[in-house]
C-alpha cells in the first residue's frame, strides 16, 4: 500500500460534538420519552452492595492479575460456571475474558509479535479494512472520529491478524469482534483473544466462520436449522411451509456472536458464556429466542416472518429472561451427532477447522513471525 496514500486516508477527523451516551458508550438516541437508565450512581443501596460483593468475590476467585484463576477453575469447575452465566462484572470482563479464553498464556508467551505484525508487514486487505472501519459500532463514542484512536486500533487489530493468518485474511464480520474487544482491553489483549478464538485456543477454532465460501457457518447453519425441527417441530413446520432457512436471520448470529445488532448488555452476557463454553451458547439463545417467540411466529406469512427474525421483541432480549431459558436447552450431543452427519453428507473438506493438535497451530503460526524483529 502506498505510503502517502495510507498517511493521508488516516489524517484523522474532526472531533464529534458531544452527545450523551450510555453507560457502555453507546450514544442514546434521540426519542421524545427515552427509557430512563439507571447508572451504578442512581442505582438503590441494596443493588450497590450486593455488585460490590460480587466484584469481591471475583477477585477472591481471580487473585491479582489472574495468578489464581487456573487453580480456582479446576478446583470448583461448576462454581466458575455459574458465576460465568450469571455475568461477570463489568469493571473485571476484559481480564476475565483474557483468562477464560487462553488468550493471556498466548501474549505471554509470543511478547512482541503484534508490534512487529502491526509496524514491519503489510496486508492486501489494508484498504478494505479502512473502507469498513466505520461501519464498525458506529454509534459508540470511541470509534466516532474518523481515523480516530478507536478506529486507529480497529484498524491495527484487523491488520496485524490478516498478516499472521493470510489464509483467513481479513472478512468484514471479524469487525465486530475486534470492535467489541477493543472496548474491553488493549490493541495487543485484543489481538490475541482474537487469534485465540480464530485458532482454537480453548474451544474449537473459529476460522472457518471467515474462510472463503463460510463453510463452517454453512455446517452451523444445518446444525441450527435441524436442531429447531427437532426442539421446535411447530415452528419448524411453519419455516418449511414458508420456506425460511436460517440463512435468512442466523447467519450473523454466529458470524459476529450477537455483537451486530443485539443490545449490548445481552451480547456481552453471551460473549462472557461463549469465551467460556463455546460455540453452543449461540445455538442455545438462537433456539431459546425462537421459542420465546414461538407462539407468534407460527402466525406470520413469509414477508412478515422475515422481518420478525431479524426484529425481535424488547422483552424477548432481556437477558435476565432469555438466558436463564437458553441455559436449559440441551444441544451438546444433538451437535456432535449433526456435525457428523453434515460431515458425511458433504465431505470432510467442507470441515473448516484444521485437524490436529491446537497447539501446533498456533505455535507454527506465530512462528512464522518470529525473525521480523529488524
Amino acid at each position: 500500500m502506498d505510503k502517502k496514500r495510507a498517511s493521508a486516508e488516516f489524517e484523522p477527523g474532526p472531533v464529534p460534538p458531544y452527545r450523551p451516551v450510555d453507560r457502555y458508550g453507546f450514544i442514546k438516541s434521540d426519542q421524545v420519552n427515552p427509557p430512563v437508565e439507571v447508572s451504578a450512581r442512581c442505582r438503590p443501596s441494596s443493588d450497590q452492595e450486593r455488585e460490590q460483593r460480587r466484584v469481591r468475590k471475583w477477585r477472591k476467585m481471580i487473585g491479582a492479575g489472574g495468578a489464581d484463576w487456573k487453580h480456582y477453575a479446576r478446583r470448583k469447575p461448576n462454581v466458575v460456571t455459574r458465576r460465568i452465566r450469571k455475568g461477570i462484572p463489568d469493571c473485571l470482563r476484559g481480564l476475565v475474558w483474557q483468562l477464560i479464553s487462553g488468550s493471556r498464556d498466548l501474549l505471554l508467551m509470543h511478547q512482541g509479535v503484534y508490534e512487529q505484525l502491526v509496524l514491519y508487514e503489510t496486508s492486501a486487505s489494508e484498504l478494505d479494512i479502512i473502507r469498513d472501519i466505520s461501519r464498525t459500532f458506529p454509534s459508540h463514542v470511541y470509534f466516532q472520529q474518523r481515523h480516530g484512536p478507536g478506529q486507529r486500533s480497529l484498524y491495527n487489530v484487523l491488520k496485524a491478524y490478516s498478516v499472521y493468518d493470510r489464509e483467513v485474511g481479513y472478512v468484514q464480520g471479524m469487525g465486530f469482534l475486534a470492535g467489541l474487544l477493543l472496548l474491553y482491553m488493549s490493541e495487543e489483549d485484543a489481538f490475541w483473544l482474537l487469534v485465540a478464538l480464530l485458532k482454537g485456543a480453548v474451544n474449537a477454532p473459529m476460522e472457518g466462520l471467515y474462510l472463503v465460501g463460510l463453510p463452517l457457518v454453512q455446517q452451523y447453519l444445518f446444525q441450527f436449522e435441524r436442531l429447531v425441527k427437532e426442539q421446535l417441530p411447530k415452528l419448524g413446520a411453519h419455516f418449511d411451509q414458508e420456506m425460511i432457512n436460517p440463512s435468512m436471520y442466523a447467519s450473523q448470529w454466529f458470524i459476529t456472536v450477537f455483537s451486530y445488532s443485539f443490545p449490548f448488555p445481552l451480547a456481552l452476557r453471551i460473549w462472557d458464556v461463549f469465551l467460556y463454553e463455546g460455540v453452543k451458547i449461540v445455538f442455545k439463545v438462537g433456539l431459546a429466542l425462537l421459542k420465546y417467540c414461538q407462539d407468534d411466529l407460527v402466525k406470520l406469512p413469509f414477508e412478515k416472518l422475515v422481518y420478525a427474525l431479524r426484529n425481535f421483541p424488547e422483552d424477548a432480549l432481556n437477558p435476565d429472561t432469555l438466558l436463564p431459558m437458553a441455559y436449559s436447552i440441551k444441544v451438546t450431543k444433538g451437535l456432535e451427532d449433526l456435525k457428523l452427519e453434515y460431515l458425511r453428507m458433504n465431505g470432510p473438506q467442507s470441515h473448516s477447522p484444521k485437524s490436529g493438535n491446537e497447539e501446533r497451530q498456533l505455535s507454527v503460526s506465530t512462528q512464522k513471525h518470529s525473525s521480523l524483529r529488524r
